[in-house]
Order: C-alpha cells, then structure tokens, then sequence
C-alpha cells in the first residue's frame, strides 16, 4: 500500500466544491484510495458525504493511501487535486 501525505490547499477546506471535486477525481481513479486526517479512520476517496465529514480544513494534513499498480499514478493526481485552491 502506498501512502502520500498532502496539505489541504483550499481556503474552505474539503467542503463543498472542493470535496465533490476531489472525490469526482478519486472515482476517475482505477484503483481504490483512503483519505483521513491525521490518525483518524480513513474514508473511502469516492464518497462525497465521507470526504466531507472528514472536516478537512484548508492547511490540514490529509493522509492518500492506495494499492494496485496504477496507485503511483492515483496518489499523484488526488494530491494535486487536493492541493490546489479552487476557490481562488
């Protein structure tokens, strides 16, 4: 299992627009992935009222897990989703 840790860039956090954009790309993805924050129990990455309720503030840390062959590619795509402030 491969893990990336990410900085939430999104001045609202993973509310909203963010989330639903996040996980729209984490469905895209071929394999599954986790999102959580810091020791927390992580969540499936494609359920929009999971990711939200993860309470992701802009600046937190959130943890990307996946696993398969195609996990290097997932993780570096969401990370750049996630990093990314599309309210700017």
């Amino acid at each position: 299992m491969l893990e990336r840790r990410v900085i939430v860039g999104s001045s609202v956090g993973l509310h909203a627009r963010p989330a639903a954009l996040f996980v729209k790309a984490a469905a895209a993805q071929p394999v599954p992935v986790t999102i959580g924050v810091g020791d927390g129990e992580p969540v499936d990455a494609r359920s929009l009222l999971s990711v939200m309720g993860l309470g992701a503030r802009g600046g937190d840390e959130v943890v990307l897990r996946a696993d398969g062959a195609e996990a290097e590619a997932a993780l570096s795509a969401l990370a750049t989703v996630i990093a990314t402030d599309h309210d700017a």
